[in-house]
């Protein structure tokens, strides 16, 4: 483990996990607050929930199972997706488009019949990106965070043990203990900048998917799985290696841009009607 005991944590690593741990808890927190205060007649929290709850059961706990049958296991399936870069993108784009969008679906569709109104619409998708904010990318902050404190404490050997790290497990320990140590304010940013992108996609991609149930347009499904997917994309190559981090952020910021876009003139065409009244 000499290559893990050699890292140095950076000065600006600890304050910089900090500041984004407490922006990544404040981001779903202030859309929701915001949004609950502008639109509290033609709102239901319930619609929060049913986000956050589809967000869990779709990509959480099934999508999740089918990663671990065709990714994590060792198996013919999980070493062809793994061997190849085309097959890993295409399989996990997919994966993602189809899970989290049919979820909306049918949530939206069969769960959620009462109060639709276009402004509910734009609170599931709060619930939806906020959960996936507090339950995955903060507790990896925290997590940051802690090998951070760690490690600058000094006591390499105290640290490893603490964080239970052997020789066997240290080979897959060390790209994140490099991470953690080597966060610093450029990288806060990214994070930032790039979660905000991504609670934009879920509220426009769930204003999409709800025209769609609300207008019965069938097509509006199919576009957001492909959206998602498009999405996706340029994360899932920088995982392989296959572009880098800056080019990631530009695919996300454009594409961010065009589901908005689309999003924003659903949302116009769904004009209040009376039984969609918030009750």
């Amino acid at each position: 483990m000499t290559e893990l005991e050699s890292i140095t944590v950076g000065k600006s690593s600890i304050p910089a996990l900090i500041i984004t741990a407490v922006l990544m808890a404040a981001i779903p927190v202030v859309c929701f607050i915001l949004w609950r205060k502008r639109h509290r007649e033609r709102t239901n929290i319930a619609y929060l929930i049913a986000g956050a709850v589809g967000f869990i059961v779709s990509a959480r706990v099934l999508e999740l199972g089918v990663h671990y049958l065709c990714i994590m296991s060792d198996n013919a399936v999980s070493r062809f997706i793994n061997g190849s870069t085309a097959a890993y993108v295409l399989y996990g784009t997919v994966m993602a488009g189809v899970f989290e969008e049919c979820g909306r679906h049918i949530i939206l569709r069969y769960l959620m019949k009462k109060n639709r109104t276009r402004e509910n619409a734009v609170m599931y998708g709060i619930g939806h990106g906020g959960i996936e904010l507090l339950a995955v990318i903060l507790p990896t902050m925290i997590t940051y965070l802690s090998v951070a404190a760690l490690f600058s404490a000094g006591d390499r050997a105290a640290s490893l043990s603490t964080l239970k790290i052997t020789e066997e497990t240290a080979a897959a320990a060390l790209p994140s203990v490099r991470a953690a140590a080597a966060f610093d304010y450029a990288a806060m940013t990214m994070n930032v900048i790039e979660r905000v992108f991504a609670m934009l996609v879920h509220i426009g991609l769930t204003v999409i998917v709800f025209y769609g149930v609300v207008r019965s347009k069938k097509g509006c499904l199919p576009l957001a799985i492909l959206l998602h997917m498009t999405v996706d994309t340029f994360p899932a190559l920088c995982q392989r290696g296959a572009v880098p981090l800056w080019s990631v952020e530009i695919w996300a910021a454009a594409w961010t841009a065009v589901i908005i876009f689309i999003a924003a003139k659903l949302y116009k065409g769904l004009k209040a009607q009376p039984e969609e009244a918030a009750e």
